[in-house]
């Protein structure tokens, strides 16, 4: 069995991976794999002109972020220790992959680690997706340190260590590959958005640690495949972020959680409506209204107790409240 590999998935990506592909061929020790979700662009075509040196794994249809990687990386199963799921539009740097390898070479309880995830267009700010380390609260919202909601801040190397954290963005982790199968991988009814979220949850719960290596340093674009703007990321978000809850937390714990999230987020689809996204506020109502249509829904936790590792009880009282804006309190 070899050691690692870098899994990237794509779905009329071409731009992005003429773009960034040069930097992970660079700077990557390890092979990298591009997983195309069945693009109509010339991505398959750029890809054997062009990157000779990338392996191609075609999949039939186009199963999203989470169904997408569950595919792929059927293919690749018992070849290698460890994946490196990474995104197609990030940049980054001399000896990244290798640093996260080794990183989980000598802590076999961790089932994944991340990177610090910066952005590519402001490269001294974090990027929204992962951050300097994801947490959630207690009603299921997530955040990381460097991003509370759309508040961004400045890397100024407060978050040059490594902490244990909730969750590893699907941006850039390395995973082990033997945990990750096992497990079942994502929850491809999840199709894209918070996948990562739900299956460190439920790895969690099985004793499995998730870490933030912030010596090792990537720069995330962000909204490759679906923009902040469009109204189906916003359903997706509240969808998979309720759907998350109800499969992990306690039967007990998730009927006092959800009363509440009916009436937060029935306060959120009315921002949007008074800020005119009504096509926004109405993926808000059809997140709950699908909620139930979730497959393979069941109760995986309610016998267990999996500890949150973010300080953060309440996100909305602190941001909106208490006027807190950054991880670190001022």
């Amino acid at each position: 069995m070899q050691k690692a590999a870098i899994i990237i998935l794509n779905y009329n990506g071409e731009g992005t991976l003429q773009k960034f592909l040069p930097s992970v061929i660079r700077h990557s020790a390890f092979p990298v794999y591009v997983a195309d979700n069945a693009s109509s662009d010339n991505s398959i075509d750029l890809l054997k002109e062009n990157f000779p040196q990338v392996r191609l794994i075609s999949l039939k249809q186009n199963f999203g972020f989470a169904g997408g990687y569950n595919e792929a990386l059927k293919s690749t199963q018992g070849k290698y220790r460890y994946y490196i799921l990474l995104n197609s539009d990030v940049e980054v740097t001399e000896d990244w992959d290798v640093d996260l390898i080794k990183y989980l070479e000598s802590r076999p309880n961790v089932a994944g680690v991340q990177p610090k995830i910066l952005s590519y267009r402001q490269p001294d700010h974090f990027e929204h997706a992962g951050a300097g380390g994801g947490f959630i609260d207690a009603l299921g919202y997530p955040y990381c340190r460097g991003r509370f909601f759309d508040t961004i801040e400045k890397d100024m190397g407060q978050y040059d260590d490594e902490i244990t954290v909730d969750w590893v963005s699907g941006a850039c982790m390395a995973i082990q590959s033997e945990i990750f199968h096992k497990s079942g991988g994502f929850d491809a009814s999840f199709f894209a958005h918070m996948e990562e979220i739900d299956w460190c949850w439920r790895l969690r719960c099985e004793g499995y640690l998730f870490k933030y290596h912030g010596v090792v340093r990537v720069y995330h674009v962000g909204g490759a495949t679906l923009a902040r703007s469009n109204p189906k990321k916003t359903y997706l978000n509240f969808r998979n972020n309720l759907a998350t809850l109800k499969k992990n937390l306690p039967r007990r714990d998730w009927k006092k959680v959800y009363p509440a999230r009916i009436v937060l987020d029935a306060l959120a689809a009315f921002v949007f409506l008074i800020r005119g996204s009504l096509d926004h506020a109405k993926m808000v109502f059809r997140a709950h209204q699908d909620l139930g249509r979730i497959k393979g829904y069941s109760d995986l936790s309610q016998n267990k107790t999996c500890k949150r590792n973010g300080e953060i009880k309440f996100l909305l009282w602190e941001y909106y409240v208490k006027r807190r804006k950054t991880f670190l309190k001022s």
